[in-house]
């Protein structure tokens, strides 16, 4: 930031609310020098106040899920999208189950509890409340296959405390509002209902029985069936769907940890620190205050934040910590089904449809506070400059990835001086690699490439990058030989150079293995940001594959989705959703080598879509093969989001080049022009060969689309 160098490592274990608050807060004031992970599962985190709503049908599904990837964005964090499975704490390291270990200076622990239940038959029929996300994806299933009639609507909760009450009232709510005879039952181990006073109590059994809840009280659980709730001496729970709602369980893998801990929840101290642990700090339910002991709710997380907050800075900054009291008492906003809720506090409880406004009004004032962030700020020049300067900075922001490449045209431009292959070289510039024969026989192939980051994880970016020029080899046809890094990192402390480096070659390293390469080394150095590329080689005993061998009637297969640009730079901007950003990352982050070597047996002439996109490295094949091409636009494969947000008007800084230096006649689609980071194979295919080919590519799990097809021209793309 601003040119300070990171020295320390903040590493956030969690998306819950807490966390979520202190990365908005950060982001408005971020601390120079401190480098923020976030590791969560997925890229987004339910809000628990709006769940029951979701579930009942009040909400969409967007409307309760906090969006960690915009936040991450806004305070400059990378965030990790795998699971925490243990933390070393002598080695200030958190293990995680998909990638190596993130080392950190200061972490926070933030992953709310479970309610998945020691029960018999439970892990393979049931479903905790919680982890919210997890409950609220198959209760949406559940609903779809009973409105369908595929199963009957047939519900029991265990556990008759508040949450287990409202998420009931929820289900029976959304069940009946779908025209479905709901049938559901709450099942609790005492003698009533519990969580609440008697006042509360009586509206809330009030509320279920208008719902037709029927409640088992001094019901023991002995196993959960595919279609039943057994209980010790009453008889069963017809159920086709049983959750699980009866306390708060903490996360298994914090037990194994050698973390000071309370019943497996993390033990913290009024600064909310780990006790005796001054770089550790725990917040929300997966922590407990053994000076203050307070229910598991959402409430006390939230004002947790603030001083959390601080204390992060403090640890990070050597300043003085605050200390936090919760409060006694809090109030409670329970829905009760449709658009009606109860408030109950200091033992006194009202219910109507106002309060449902109410709690309404509060639990989307929280999620506007975690979407409303500021615009990326256009760079500002103050005083006299050269003339062109303003244009400049008044166009897009410049992208990374293949959006900051240079634009065909001037490439092209630059690369006329250069020499025609001689001698060994059999084809030089202007093709994905140079083909070189080999003494022995047979060809060898080079290329290089490398990225700007598009993301802030060094790991997921030597990932990306990898990939990404390894296409040049498989676009050819050819192995994989040998991978030489050329790596710039930004300048920071030696440690956290360290750290950046193992983690980029060991994802590199994984990639190039997976390939059948082998990286033999490279380049680093400091620089202004994070940039990473790799000169590959490959070989292949027949003459590689090229731009040029294309003939009259081949079809053109694509194996991955356009878009990523528009994506890319909609992120940067802040106006991407969060979850198409982690799909397409995922994508991009995936080898192709089965593709290519399906593709390489029958392909007349092959490429990869990169940085000119879809409309420039068709023409590329057109021209050096003397073809036409007829592109069919409903074909064409698009990134989740990527339509909407091109018709909005966003594109890459490459963008306006790509079109001028291909243009396309007929329908118009700014995706074609998108350029494109570690894209797909392009293929142009014998007809009689089309189907095979696809269905080889689907044997493999790889993706095949017929996009277009080509007859003898001069070069002349048309989009219909």
């Amino acid at each position: 930031m601003n040119g300070v160098p990171d020295t320390r490592d903040l590493v956030l274990v969690g998306g819950g609310h807490a966390h979520a608050l202190v990365l908005r807060a950060w982001g408005m004031d971020r601390l120079a020098g401190a480098r923020v992970t976030v590791i969560n599962p997925g890229p987004t985190a339910p809000y628990t106040g709006m769940l029951p709503g979701h579930v009942a049908g009040h909400y969409g599904r967007d409307a309760l899920e906090i969006d960690l990837v915009r936040l991450c964005r806004h305070a400059g964090a990378r965030l990790i999208l795998d699971k925490a499975v243990t933390i070393d704490r002598a080695r200030r390291e958190v293990h995680l189950a998909g990638r190596g270990p993130v080392a950190y200076d200061v972490a926070s622990i933030d992953v709310g509890i479970t309610a998945e239940m020691e029960l018999a038959g439970f892990d393979a029929h049931g479903i905790g409340a919680k982890p919210l996300d997890v409950y609220a994806a198959r209760w949406r299933q559940f609903l779809e296959r009973a409105v369908a009639g595929e199963v009957a609507p047939d519900v029991a909760v265990i556990g008759g405390g508040v949450a287990g009450c409202e998420l009931a009232m929820a289900m029976a709510f959304a069940l009946r509002g779908a025209s479905v005879a709901a049938r559901v039952t709450v099942i609790e181990a005492g003698p009533q209902i519990s969580g609440m006073g008697a006042a509360a109590r009586r509206k809330i059994s009030a509320a279920m029985a208008a719902l037709g809840i029927k409640v088992r009280v001094d019901a023991r659980v002995v196993e959960v069936t595919a279609d039943r709730v057994v209980l010790e001496d009453q008889p069963p729970v017809i159920a086709g769907f049983c959750v699980g709602a009866a306390g708060a369980f903490p996360h298994g893998w914090i037990a194994q940890t050698d973390v000071p801990q309370r019943n497996g929840f993390i033990e913290v101290g009024p600064d909310l620190g780990v006790t005796g642990d001054p770089a550790l700090f725990a917040v929300g339910d997966c922590a407990v205050m053994p000076h203050a002991p307070r229910p598991k709710a959402g409430v006390f997380a939230v004002r947790a934040a603030p001083v959390l907050h601080h204390n992060l800075r403090a640890a990070l900054t050597g300043g003085r910590r605050k200390t936090w009291q919760p409060q006694k008492h809090y109030l409670k906003l329970i829905s009760l089904g449709g658009k009606s809720a109860m408030a109950e506090n200091f033992g006194v409880s009202v219910k109507g449809a106002w309060l449902w406004r109410w709690k309404d009004r509060i639990d989307r004032k929280f999620m506007d506070r975690l979407a409303d962030l500021p615009a990326m700020a256009a760079p500002v020049v103050a005083g006299e400059v050269a003339q062109g300067v303003g244009e400049i900075l008044a166009a897009k922001p410049l992208c990374g990835g293949c959006g900051a490449k240079v634009g065909r045209g001037v490439l092209s431009g630059a690369l006329q001086g250069i020499a025609p292959a001689t001698g060994d070289v059999v084809t030089g510039a202007g093709d994905d690699a140079a083909v070189l024969r080999q003494p022995g026989g047979g060809f060898q192939v080079i290329s290089t490439d490398h990225l700007r980051a598009v993301v802030q994880d060094p790991a997921q970016m030597a990932r990306i990058a990898a990939v990404h020029a390894l296409g040049d080899i498989w676009a050819m046809g050819a192995q994989p030989q040998v991978v030489l890094a050329q790596i710039v990192v930004p300048q920071m402390s030696a440690a956290l150079q360290e750290r950046s480096l193992v983690e980029i070659t060991r994802e590199a390293n994984a990639v190039v293995t997976a390939a059948g390469a082998q990286l033999v080394g490279g380049h680093t150095t400091m620089g202004a940001e994070l940039t990473i590329g790799f000169t590959v080689t490959g070989t292949r005993a027949e003459m590689p594959l090229t731009v040029a061998g294309a003939q009259d009637g081949d079809v053109l297969i694509l194996t991955r989705p356009l878009g990523s640009g528009v994506i890319l730079a909609a992120d940067m901007a802040g106006q991407a959703d969060g979850r198409d950003v982690a799909a397409a990352l995922a994508v991009m982050g995936q080898p192709q080598h089965r593709e290519a070597a399906v593709l390489a047996k029958v392909a007349h002439a092959m490429t990869d879509v990169t940085g000119f996109g879809l409309a420039g490295h068709v023409q590329a094949i057109c021209a050096a093969s003397g073809m036409d091409v007829v592109l069919w636009r409903d074909a064409v494969p698009v990134y989740a989001g990527a339509r909407a947000l091109s018709e909005a008007g966003v594109s890459s800084s490459l963008m306006p080049s790509n079109r001028a230096d291909a243009p396309v006649l007929g329908a118009d689609d700014p995706l074609l022009f998108d350029p494109q980071t570690a894209g797909g194979l392009l293929a142009a295919v014998p007809k009689t060969q089309v189907k095979a080919v696809l269905a080889a590519l689907k044997a493999q799990g790889c993706e095949g689309h017929q996009i277009g097809q080509l007859s003898r021209g001069s070069g002349v793309l048309t989009l219909r």
